[in-house]
């Protein structure tokens, strides 16, 4: 970390001594042990060694930024003469800045330790239990890393954070054969804390697995309605990166194109529906601990029992708009529970739509979309019935957060986000 701290020092020396008038750097190092799994089978074992350092001047209210991934002298030098010519060229705004100190702190979280010969006895395990319980199921590609990383944050107004964290992760992406029938691609991933993890009873490989056999049954959906389009946690991440981005977002504020832009402290969900930011949350794993605009990383509700509490504003979208800087940039996510089971959500459920995978475009200024609902479920009478090749799902995702029907009290955590199912209702589900 020592030498991460000089370097880091250095860099912002060398940037005010090359005129900035203001000056932000990130120093960054790390390695990772990586088990890969190609087919079915083990392929390669590799470590993985990596460091660089990202710059960041100001001169006369113009920008400038320059990264190298190298952290030797001659190699910061270039940077700064990069990011210097890179700021005498920019156009002036106002609204860039580096960070205010706050109370500079040391972070230190994971496991700062691999424990190599546990973590691959636990990934023979799962491929085991893949092979035993869903032989149908072919791992196309399976990614497993042991990282551990360290960082530094430092810039001319006196900020100096340092981070250190360890995490295991594993990575899978499959498809189900029978014969002749195949599947689609899919893919999950998930990161914990401890090697000997047993990786299929985490709550997400069986599921995935599970339902992926059913789809090679899938069939097309004939015909149309207007009904209950319920996202699986793993989609609902998808569907909320979408709405923070064009509704609560730098671009969609600063343009004023946002559906929300007048919005803040007023509904604009069903009262059942609380979105939170929580990088320190214990659920997530190794956090942000420090935002990309360098300030400290908090938890944070972008909406409350429905009502609109927070903009996801970096401090230059914050500037640039008169709101409030967003408490963190981590997109560590969680949605609150309900009180009602999954099944039990299924049971009032006439007919609809069960939406593991989503593929659209961006939605239009007032929200409106449509896109193809993959790895997807019909639900009739209260139950699950067909798997359904790819279905044409419409909508508007503004409306959709205001017709909330229920939230599943079953929640899935992959290390990165706390989610449950949700059921929106005012879907248009399409066939042929």
């Amino acid at each position: 970390m020592e030498k991460l701290k000089k370097a880091a020092e250095y860099a912002v020396s060398a940037l005010l001594g090359a005129g900035a008038d203001k000056a932000q750097v990130s120093v960054s190092s790390g390695d990772s042990e990586e088990f890969n799994v190609d087919a079915g089978e083990f392929s390669l074992i590799r470590s993985v060694f990596s460091s660089g350092i990202s710059v960041k001047a100001i001169k006369d209210g113009k920008k400038g930024t320059a990264a190298v991934n190298r952290l030797d002298k001659e190699s910061i030098d270039e940077a700064v003469r990069e990011c210097m010519e890179s700021a005498t060229a920019g156009v002036p705004d106002d609204a860039v800045t580096v960070a205010e100190k706050e109370i500079n702190t040391d972070f230190v979280s994971g496991t700062l330790t691999p424990d190599k010969g546990a973590f691959f006895d636990s990934l023979i395990r799962f491929t085991e239990d893949i092979k035993r319980e869903f032989p149908q199921i072919m791992v196309e590609q399976l990614i497993a890393t042991y990282g551990h990383g360290k960082c530094v944050t430092a810039n001319s107004n006196g900020v100096l954070f340092t981070e250190e964290d360890g995490n295991y992760s594993v990575s899978v992406m499959y498809s189900a054969h029978d014969g002749e029938r195949a599947t689609s691609f899919n893919s999950f991933g998930f990161d914990f804390l401890d090697p000997n993890t047993d990786i299929m009873n985490t709550g997400i490989p069986r599921t995935m697995f599970s339902r992926a056999v059913k789809e090679l049954d899938a069939v097309p959906f004939d015909g149309k309605f207007c009904g209950t389009a319920v996202f699986s946690p793993l989609c609902l991440s998808d569907f909320i990166s979408i709405i923070e981005g064009s509704f609560a977002g730098d671009y969609a504020l600063i343009e004023g194109i946002s559906p929300w832009k007048d919005k803040l402290g007023l509904p604009v969900a069903n009262d059942c529906f609380t979105l939170s930011v929580i990088p320190n949350d214990d659920r997530i794993v190794c956090g942000e601990k420090v935002t990309a605009d360098g300030y400290r990383s908090e938890n944070f509700d972008v909406i409350k029992n429905g009502v609109l509490n927070s903009f996801c504003l970096s401090e230059y979208g914050a500037r640039k708009t008169g709101l409030a800087r967003a408490k963190s940039t981590s997109g560590c996510i969680a949605v609150a529970p309900g009180k009602e089971s999954f099944a039990d959500m299924l049971k009032k459920i006439d007919r609809g739509i069960l939406v593991c995978r989503f593929s659209g475009g961006e939605p239009a200024n007032n929200g409106d979309f449509s896109g193809v609902a993959k790895n997807s479920f019909l639900i009739e009478n209260g139950k699950l019935t067909d798997a359904l090749t790819e279905t044409m799902i419409s909508g508007n995702f503004a409306d959709m957060l205001m017709h909330i029907e229920a939230i599943s009290a079953d929640t899935v955590s992959d290390g990165s986000s706390v989610l449950p199912y949700v059921a929106f209702g005012n879907v248009t589900v399409s066939g042929k």
